[in-house]
């Protein structure tokens, strides 16, 4: 468009002058003395371009004025979409509601230079609550409001306001602050179901432990009550050989029930520390295993193994599968020693548990369910971090537990 102009400019003084030429020639030389027919073409050629001069300007100077306003509407967007990057990226490293609305609400008031922003979320009873407010509380003219949205449900709201009526938002105002409110409303569902997560992975492990309870510690106790009672009617008869006997039954009882429960407190007392990772959690809970239950355990990983960094979700279920391991070990192996070796290669974490011991018939279910129960749920954890496990065992030949599970992308070397 500008270069239209500016050989219009050019080309129209031309022809006006050739036309003008060509008149005072054939026309005004007849009619005008001199030196006024001379006079004429500077002066109407001066004219024209004032007047042509004069349009084009204003043209260019409007088109000038549309391309500022167009570079400044490209450059406030991108203003926008980096702050919202840059949110997107803080919302990653939040991990409470009340911090994600406090940043969500400070970015609104900022971005769009309002003198208050809060957020209102959904109660119970469908009464809607001021959550977060960053600003004057006076702030409540000229609101701007975009909702919180989980699917088709509204949560909440996002909401800017100013001290003054005179104050104007425009369709920019509204995207960014809906954008905002999506990028929050993103946020606080992952925290939701981040919570869930947790709250699911509790109660499974306290399902876990009440199966445990009921199949151990409850059989354990049901029989020490049957003991009890026998080695009271051998007392009755006067039977203190049979009674000795069956006391010498009852604290080997007692004692496993006491290596079950303090097994049950060695494990929930056992966290990963982040500093020391999955293979340091897992020396020291060998260590204190072998006090507890006389089984010399030791525990042998790879350089890899070492330093490889897992998603805290795989460091404990594979943690939980040694402990069940160990502990199915203890009861049913017979055995003297356990190994537990810790590998990491092909974008696999490759974990034996092995033993010295009875081994068993992989078909068969002996008391308590063993070992299906305990397979069964040690595949289940597995499954849980899209492992997968097997046994290699005969009698008389020990067992082998191998566990692999992919880590992949996930896996980073420390340092």
């Amino acid at each position: 468009m500008l270069s239209k102009i500016r050989w219009s400019v050019i080309a129209l003084p031309v022809v006006l002058v050739g036309l003008l030429e060509f008149a005072s020639d054939s026309i005004l030389d007849r009619i005008l003395p001199a030196p006024f027919d001379v006079l004429v073409i500077p002066t109407a050629v001066l004219l024209l371009s004032l007047v042509l001069g004069r349009i084009a300007f204003r043209r260019i100077d409007r088109l000038s004025d549309t391309l500022r306003e167009r570079n400044a509407t490209l450059e406030r967007r991108n203003a926008s979409l980096q702050a919202l990057r840059r949110l997107g990226m803080k919302m990653t490293t939040l991990v409470g509601s009340d911090e994600i609305l406090r940043a969500v609400v400070a970015d609104a008031r900022l971005l769009l230079e309002t003198d208050a922003a809060f957020t209102t979320l959904v109660a119970p009873d469908g009464s809607e609550q001021i959550a977060i407010m960053d600003g004057d509380p006076r702030a409540r003219s000229a609101r701007l409001v975009a909702p919180l949205q989980r699917g088709p449900a509204t949560i909440g709201t996002l909401a800017v306001g100013s001290l003054s009526d005179g104050r104007r938002y425009g369709p920019e105002d509204l995207e960014m602050l809906s954008a905002l409110a999506a990028q929050a409303a993103v946020a606080l569902e992952n925290v939701r179901l981040q919570r869930e997560l947790r709250e699911l992975a509790i109660r499974g492990e306290r399902d876990r432990i009440a199966h445990e309870m009921h199949d151990g510690l409850a059989q354990v106790l049901g029989y020490v009550n049957t003991k009890a009672q026998a080695v009271e009617e051998l007392l009755s008869a006067g039977n203190t050989h049979r009674a000795r006997q069956q006391l010498a039954e009852l604290s080997a009882a007692a004692r496993s029930v006491y290596v079950d429960v303090r097994e049950a407190i060695l494990g929930l007392s056992s966290p990963i520390v982040p500093e020391r990772g999955l293979v340091g959690a897992l020396e020291e809970y060998a260590v204190r295993f072998s006090e507890a239950s006389k089984l010399v355990t030791q525990v042998d990983a790879s350089p890899l193994a070492r330093v490889v960094q897992l998603p805290p979700e795989i460091q404990a279920q594979v943690f939980r599968i040694v402990q069940e391991g160990l502990t199915n070990i203890r009861k049913h192996a017979s055995a003297g020693r356990a190994r537990v070796e810790v590998d990491a290669r092909d974008r696999e974490l490759v974990l034996l548990v092995e033993d010295d011991g009875t081994g068993f018939d992989l078909r068969a279910s002996g008391p308590e369910d063993w070992p299906r129960y305990g397979m069964r749920a040690i595949r289940e954890r597995a499954a849980s971090v899209g492992g997968s496990v097997s046994w290699s065992t005969e009698p008389g030949a020990g067992t082998v537990l191998r566990l692999r599970v992919p880590i992949g992308h996930a896996v980073g070397l420390a340092g």
